[in-house]
């Protein structure tokens, strides 16, 4: 019975950790989980009502994160937004991120969009779920100024819209991004977007 109890503690505390959670793939992998031992734990006790209980929710956490890796790379979910530089709706964004986007591009401040730079929201539904932001320089190439996830979506890869999508970079005359120094931790995320190191930064050639 001890061991039992033991089980019991660890899916509540699951469940209650999962509320904590900002990101969305990880609330409902920890709530999943949690769920299941407190359906388990449950059963062995014989308590049908909160059986049940539990094992909806694990149903329902289930069809989310089926849904969720399902659409994660879905052009059909995700839809890509150019804005003006100016536009209040991106410095309102800007704004209300900043300290995030500072942690995630270590130096960044909203003061280095300007108007000069060409900006891109990924959004999925009416929600703005991430920004990529570029400033080109001589000749056709621009360098990446911002690549931004909100904190719900970190665990996707939004971004991947904006690179996918070579045509977006190619209006605008561009066939070369750089970012200059990005953290090493970033270095794998950029590998899979296309990214490769030179000895001027990690680059992405833009087909025409």
């Amino acid at each position: 019975m001890v061991w039992l109890q033991i089980g019991g503690w660890i899916g509540s505390g699951l469940v209650v950790l999962s509320l904590t959670q900002a990101r969305v793939l990880r609330f409902r992998w920890l709530n999943l989980t949690g769920s299941v031992i407190a359906t388990a734990y449950n059963a062995i006790l014989g308590i049908w009502p909160f059986v049940a209980m539990n094992g909806a929710i694990c149903l329902i956490n289930i069809y989310w994160l089926v849904r969720l890796n399902r659409e994660r790379h879905s052009a059909a979910a995700y839809e890509v937004l150019e804005v003006s530089p100016n536009d209040p709706y991106l410095d309102h964004l800007l704004a209300q991120n900043a300290t995030d986007m500072a942690a995630s591009t270590p130096g960044f401040t909203p003061d280095e969009v300007d108007s000069g730079c060409c900006a891109f929201l990924v959004v999925r539904g009416s929600e703005t779920v991430g920004m990529v932001v570029v400033r080109p320089r001589q000749g056709t190439e621009a360098d990446v100024v911002l690549d931004w996830v909100s904190t719900r979506f970190r665990d996707f890869t939004p971004g991947e819209f904006v690179y996918g999508h070579s045509g977006i970079f190619a209006q605008h005359g561009l066939t070369r991004l750089r970012v200059v120094s990005p953290p090493e931790r970033e270095h794998g995320y950029l590998t899979r977007m296309g990214f490769h190191a030179e000895e001027d930064g990690w680059v992405r050639e833009i087909a025409g």
